[in-house]
């Protein structure tokens, strides 16, 4: 199958783009620091987006931005910079070093998926993109309706919380937390929570 485009994250925490960006359809390739990336960059320039944190080890966000942008076989690749910064100032500053768009960590996943999609469209790497691809886990079976409780922990789960943290907010033990998720996959015909978390929130049950 066709990848939508071939992403470069670049982030010292990615597992969740690692495992949600595939089931919308996009090709992933992971680095852990700056230096890592502009690595990957150096040996394969066919990437289509970059998604770059700013506080990393070794090399962060705004060194990485610079070095892409002044390597001419890479510096046309649009970039969307990762940050929990949200002082106006830093962010005009990351755009004159060249990124194309900013997210605010935390970050929704559907805004998230919204910005690459508008930014690939605006680079003109295919213009032909409507809408986000169907998530390829769901087998079209009917899901079942969640439990008021059900639908309070998936959104602590959307959130990041763990386990442990959800037990503690809801006054609960944590083996009912997990009594609860295995409900909600079953209900949900998932296996597993970002799983779960994607189609709730493509769904709108969350």
């Amino acid at each position: 199958m066709t990848s939508l485009a071939k992403i470069l994250v670049i982030d010292d925490n990615s597992k969740l783009l690692e495992d949600a960006l595939p089931m919308y359809g996009y090709e992933v390739k992971t680095a852990h620091d700056g230096l890592m990336g502009l690595k990957i960059l150096d040996e394969n320039q066919d990437f289509d987006l970059i998604l770059l944190d700013v506080v990393m080890p070794n090399l962060d966000g705004w060194e990485t931005i610079k070095a892409i942008r002044a390597n001419d076989k890479i510096s046309k690749i649009p970039v969307i910079m990762l940050t929990s910064v949200t002082e106006a100032n830093k962010q005009i500053s990351g755009l004159k070093f060249g990124a194309d768009d900013y997210v605010t960590k935390p970050f929704v996943l559907p805004n998230l998926l919204a910005r690459i999609e508008a930014l690939l469209r605006r680079s003109s790497w295919n213009k032909d993109i409507k809408q986000l691809k169907p998530l390829p886990f769901v087998k079209g079976d009917e899901i079942s309706p969640l439990t008021a409780r059900e639908k309070e922990i998936l959104s602590l789960v959307a959130k990041g919380k763990s386990n442990s943290q959800i037990a503690e907010t809801l006054f609960v033990r944590e083996v009912t937390i997990k009594t609860h998720l295995n409900s909600i996959y079953r209900k949900l015909n998932v296996d597993n929570r970002v799983q779960a978390v994607l189609l709730a929130q493509q769904t709108e049950i969350i």
